[in-house]
């Protein structure tokens, strides 16, 4: 398996653990990603003990001041079906203007494509004053809305070579830099996105002003020199052990890099706190994230 089908494989295995996800369901999807019933049964064992064994470290990290609904939905731009060349083919995206854009950020989904939720946060952006491109990785698989089964646009994105999708990525910052006029550029994903944000980071992205990547893994022996233009905010939830794993090594590379950084573990959350739609949804650490990448790009993008 690639490092990105067995981060996703590992979480399907812990969605099982924590009772978010039948075992019936657990084994097709990860069936889907090339797994034997053998190899499948046994890291769900494995990852059951882990969550079962796993202490849980808290954060000291102070609370926001909650907010009605989602942070930023209430002021959302709507979201415009948009296309633009890319390495292999067309990539298809949702942008969303700003009235009076003060910066451009690329919005980069979690695992199953590019949901109604990422268009949203994409028009979120839009509303607090930043030109929001949220890019569909499954471009090169005929778009998201061609998969009815969202196991399978997951086994599809994650069967994608990781250079191909950080090679879409780049093909998406040069086409908001257009779209930017002169404004500074920022990048935000979250889960798998987060990890591709860590990966886009790694291979080299001077046009970035900052990043904010949440809780995506990070890849192993970065080296994040090459994008020294960016100030990057990372998040994590303080339950989510697993992703947990890899922050302080990340930490570690941003300051060997010389970055600007800063490290932000969100108490009593999990992984995908700030996804309004899913199970792990903590409104308290989703309004904090949402307020401090504001800051964060007010201070580093404009």
């Amino acid at each position: 398996m690639t490092p990105l089908q067995r981060y996703v494989a590992e979480e399907i295995a812990t969605d099982h653990a924590d009772g978010l996800m039948s075992r019936r369901e657990a084994l097709r999807r990860l069936g889907l990603l090339g797994l034997s019933v053998g190899a499948a049964s046994a890291l769900l064992a494995a990852c059951g003990d882990q969550v079962k064994e796993a202490p849980l470290v808290q954060s000291s990290t102070p609370p926001a001041t909650i907010t009605a609904g989602p942070p930023g939905a209430a002021h959302a731009v709507a979201t415009q079906a948009i296309s633009f060349a890319g390495p292999d083919g067309g990539l298809h995206a949702a942008w969303a203007a700003a009235e009076s854009p003060r910066g451009a950020v690329l919005v980069i989904h979690e695992n199953k494509g590019l949901t109604d939720h990422h268009k949203n946060v994409a028009g979120r952006f839009a509303g607090a004053g930043y030109s929001a491109m949220a890019l569909d990785l499954l471009s090169r698989n005929g778009g998201t809305a061609h998969f009815s089964d969202p196991a399978q646009a997951t086994a599809a994105l994650t069967g994608t070579p990781a250079a191909d999708l950080v090679a879409d990525i780049q093909a998406a910052i040069g086409e908001l830099e257009v779209r930017a006029d002169g404004k500074k550029l920022a990048m935000i994903g979250f889960c798998f996105g987060g990890g591709l944000t860590w990966q886009t980071l790694a291979a080299g992205e001077p046009r970035l002003s900052a990043a904010a990547p949440f809780y995506g893994p990070g890849p192993e022996n970065p080296d994040f020199s090459g994008s020294k233009n960016a100030a990057v905010i990372a998040f994590y939830g303080a339950l989510d052990n697993r992703v947990n794993a890899t922050r302080d090594a990340m930490d570690e590379a941003l300051t060997q890099a010389g970055l600007v950084h800063e490290i932000v573990t969100e108490p009593d959350a999990n992984h995908a706190f700030f996804n309004d739609t899913g199970q792990r949804y903590n409104v308290v650490a989703a309004n904090d994230a949402w307020k401090r990448v504001l800051d964060w790009f007010g201070e580093h993008v404009g």
